[in-house]
């Protein structure tokens, strides 16, 4: 199992996946995003909903914004729909995902 470089929990299973951070050839860097899993319907892949507060300087408020992120789910950490998980930026693994799951809560 590799040390990827992030403090997170490392998954208790083995896998064989080349695109997991842990136990394959993918390298982490970049951006580490936190959000809940909506979608697992598509193989190996999630869409990870995040919730975040954006400034409206006219009015002086903030308003409940959210974004949608397709990200890789190897088989050793198995996320599913409600689960919340903490993602990381890799290089483009398809056209969509750019994202990796790194850890489920």
């Amino acid at each position: 199992m590799r040390d990827i470089g992030i403090n997170v929990s490392k998954p208790e299973k083995e896998c064989e996946d080349v695109d997991c951070p842990f136990h394959g050839t993918l390298p982490v860097r970049g951006q580490i995003l936190e959000g809940e899993v909506v979608s697992d319907k598509a193989p190996k892949t999630v869409v990870v909903q995040r919730v975040y507060l954006k400034k409206i300087p006219k009015y002086e408020r903030y308003e409940k914004r959210r974004s949608k992120i397709h990200a890789h789910n190897p088989p050793c950490i198995n996320a599913k729909v409600g689960d919340v998980v903490k993602i990381a930026e890799c290089r483009p693994l398809s056209k969509t995902k750019s994202f990796v799951v790194i850890e489920k809560r």
